[in-house]
């Protein structure tokens, strides 16, 4: 999945998952807004897993884009 990252003006990150609708977070840090939209994609997946809906092709499960 693409994860795509870019800094805001005031020096924090954003993060959104394209795929997963609503997995849009910040962070202080490149890294950390990327950790925090791979734990919140995995939370949305499950969620969508353990209620038989779709989920999006896993076979590359992220991939950080600028």
């Amino acid at each position: 999945m693409r994860i795509d990252i870019e800094q805001e003006e005031d020096g924090h990150w954003i993060a959104e998952v394209p795929d997963l609708p609503g997995v849009l977070v910040y962070g202080q840090t490149r890294v950390a807004a990327i950790s925090k939209a791979q734990a919140l994609a995995l939370r949305v997946i499950a969620d969508r897993l353990d209620n038989g809906e779709s989920v999006p092709d896993l076979e590359e499960l992220f991939a950080v884009q600028r």
